[in-house]
Order: C-alpha cells, then sequence, then structure tokens
C-alpha cells in the first residue's frame, strides 16, 4: 500500500538533480561570462600609439592626396602627380596581417582598356591590414585581384597590389583610410598630418613618399 507521500530516496534524487541544474547553470554562466571577458577586454583597451605609417606607394615618388564634399570625412584619395595611374605598386604603409583581401561590394568594368566602363559599387579589389595597438589602414578600387592573402604577415613597403579604378569609382586612383578601434582618423605620414579631416570643401596636398626600404 502506498500512501502518496515521496520516499527518502525520490526526495534526494530530486534534490540531487536540481543541484545539478543549478550547478550546471552556474558552469554555463562562468562560461559565457569568460567568453564576454575574452571578447569585451580587448576592445576596451585603449589604442596603442600611432604607427610610423608611410604613403602606400613607392619610395620617392611625389603624389597628390585628396579629398572633395560627399567623400567621407578623413578618406583620402591618391593620384601620382607623374606617369600613368594605371597599374602603379600599391605598398603596406606600415608592417601588419592582412585581415582582409578580395572584393569589396562589386568590381564594375573599368580597366586600362577601358576606362569609361561601368562602374561597380563600394571598394572593388581591396586589402585591409591590422598593424597591432587597434590600428588598421585600407586599401580600395585595386585594378586585380590583391597579391596578399587574408592571415599573410606583410612588412613595410610590400606590394599588396596595383592601383586600379575597381568598385565605385570614376578614374585610377587609391582610396586610403587610417582607422584608430572603430574610428576611422586623420591620416599621417612620416609623423605628420595630412590635413585632410572634413569632406566640406575640396582640398589637396601634395607629398613624397618616404616608404622606403
Amino acid at each position: 500500500m502506498t500512501t502518496g507521500r515521496p520516499t527518502r530516496a525520490r526526495t534526494h534524487r530530486r534534490v540531487r538533480s536540481r543541484a545539478a541544474r543549478v550547478l550546471l547553470s552556474l558552469v554555463a554562466a562562468v562560461a559565457v561570462l569568460g567568453i564576454v571577458a575574452v571578447v569585451a577586454v580587448p576592445l576596451l583597451r585603449p589604442a596603442g600609439p600611432r604607427p610610423l605609417f608611410q604613403l602606400p606607394v613607392t619610395c620617392g615618388e611625389r603624389w597628390q592626396l585628396g579629398t572633395y564634399p560627399g567623400h567621407d570625412d578623413y578618406d583620402v584619395d591618391l593620384f601620382p602627380t607623374e606617369g600613368e595611374a594605371w597599374g602603379r605598386p600599391v605598398l603596406a604603409s606600415y608592417a601588419g596581417e592582412v585581415t582582409e583581401a578580395g572584393i569589396n561590394g562589386s568590381l564594375g568594368g573599368r580597366t586600362p582598356e577601358d576606362p569609361d566602363g561601368p562602374r561597380g559599387r563600394g571598394g572593388g579589389y581591396w586589402v585591409k591590414i591590422d598593424h597591432g595597438g587597434k590600428w588598421e589602414t585600407q586599401y580600395l578600387h585595386m585594378l586585380e585581384p590583391p597579391l596578399v592573402r587574408v592571415g599573410q604577415r606583410v612588412a613595410q613597403g610590400e606590394q599588396i597590389g596595383r592601383l586600379g579604378s575597381t568598385g565605385d569609382s570614376g578614374a585610377p586612383h587609391l582610396h586610403y583610410e587610417q582607422r584608430r578601434g572603430w574610428d576611422k582618423v586623420e591620416t599621417w605620414f612620416d609623423g605628420t598630418a595630412s590635413g585632410i579631416t572634413h569632406d566640406d570643401r575640396e582640398y589637396t596636398v601634395r607629398r613624397t613618399s618616404g616608404n622606403c626600404p
């Protein structure tokens, strides 16, 4: 005959089951907090000192750097002051690890053989490099697939591609950005600010590349 009351053994099993569930919940919570810490703590750290970035073009060459209304703050377009623009070497501004190398948006159809072909979207062939200390550089509108791959370490001055007009580009040039953490910032070259900040007016400056071996 049963009385409807739980036996002592069943009561102990229920207690152990509840304790096990509580323990598993605590373990899961600790694991989640650990993952959050691994992801969030590096993001909360301040950026390291600015690397000594150089112009992403051949040593000794003189280039025009510019922006224009609607171009976006701090973005820089680079054009050579002499010679053909198509196919010029694009160099890493500073040593680092490649984090993007491929197509941003769509390519379009502008080539040296058809410079007035259809525009694409976005940055076309592009590369992004992580320089450590939360500093990054980006290189857009290159002529052909990048010469580097994701995960590759590159040295300052190493060629990463060739100048072109893929993506949303009206003429062969290099679109270039420097970023600190989540923020795009004014570009500095060889320890000197470029002066290209806001895009509220047309602005150009000429600089000579110190990206030398």
